[in-house]
């Protein structure tokens, strides 16, 4: 009976690590099925590219704004809160490239190991970061590990802002806190913080189960290639196909709030009129100061145009 189950067990992890992207990178052909409503630009190896001018422009955006057009969508779990930061003063914004670890299991962290070391790899932490691109974020679910955890210290964010430009959300604990903090740039999201390692002394904490494939961190599923927005101790993120409709739903709100802002302030109207739904002649007013400030506006003049080509009035 023992020597059937150890069979079943070496069957077992067997059929495991030859899953396709078990441990390694998720296959091009999965990504594109995964992906189904992205139409536009993709990386080599599939994953969605929004464009680097939605990335900029989405650096203004806030949670509340992203939360309402992706709420309004069905996307009801895509915020994330309650993280540690490093230059929490400033906003994270790219394109997602997700890590799965899982608690170690020394025969499946082995042959995954054994795989990795066959085409040139070495440690597992680092096999994600080889693949980091120009303004990705390095988005690992470290299920939340604290003591024995760290998968990230000074040397590995290095690598990562030195292919990244860029920083990280990870679910779990970060080492070498002061070193992370002396790179300038390296905006991260993280649980926790321990001097310890990850896995140190003979202690095989965690092990590299998917790259690419859709990850949970926290109560958000995230797919490759979503576009991270980390500010004000949180972290939403957005469907790729959803990344230009929440861009210009913020610069719209954004451009509404300045002219009612102004038009409170000189006094031609009331809160009451500016804090409800606005009157045709309200909006009338509005297109007007758009089209007379176009020039002078923190918006694009190309997407204020767009805005008055839209609008009836």
């Amino acid at each position: 009976m023992r020597k059937c189950r150890t069979i079943a067990l070496v069957f077992l992890i067997s059929f495991l690590i030859n899953l396709p992207g078990f441990g390694q990178q998720i296959s091009k052909e999965e990504l594109l099925f995964l992906t189904p409503n992205w139409t536009g630009e993709r990386f080599e190896d599939g994953r969605p590219k929004v464009a680097d001018e939605i990335l900029d422009r989405m650096k203004e955006v806030t949670h509340e704004e992203a939360w309402a057009v992706l709420k309004n969508e069905g996307y009801k779990y895509q915020y994330a809160e309650n993280w540690e930061t490093i230059h929490s003063d400033r906003v994270l914004v790219g394109r997602a490239l997700t890590a799965t670890f899982m608690p170690g299991r020394p025969d499946i962290h082995d042959a995954i190991d054994k795989r990795g070391k066959a085409e040139g790899k070495r440690g597992q932490n680092s096999w994600p970061v080889d693949l980091l691109m120009p303004r990705d974020v390095y988005v690992a679910n470290q299920f939340g590990l604290h003591i024995g955890g760290p998968t990230i210290g000074d040397n590995v964010g290095n690598a990562i802002y030195a292919k990244s430009g860029n920083g990280i959300v990870y679910d779990g604990a970060v080492r070498d806190i002061n070193g992370l903090k002396a790179i300038d740039g390296f905006v991260s999201f993280f649980s926790s913080y321990h001097p310890s390692h990850h896995n140190q002394a003979g202690d095989l904490n965690t092990m590299l189960i998917g790259i690419n494939q859709p990850t949970q961190i926290r109560q958000v599923t995230v797919m490759a290639g979503d576009v991270v927005l980390g500010r004000d101790g949180a972290v939403t993120f957005i469907p790729p196909h959803l990344a230009e409709k929440v861009v210009i739903t913020s610069e719209v709100v954004r451009l509404r709030d300045m002219f009612g802002h102004s038009r409170l302030r000189e006094g031609v109207y009331t809160a009451g009129q500016i804090d409800t739904r606005w009157s045709p002649e309200i909006e009338k007013d509005f297109s007007q100061w758009l089209n007379n400030h176009k020039n002078d506006l923190p918006i694009p003049k190309e997407q204020i145009e767009e805005i008055l080509r839209e609008r009836t009035w």
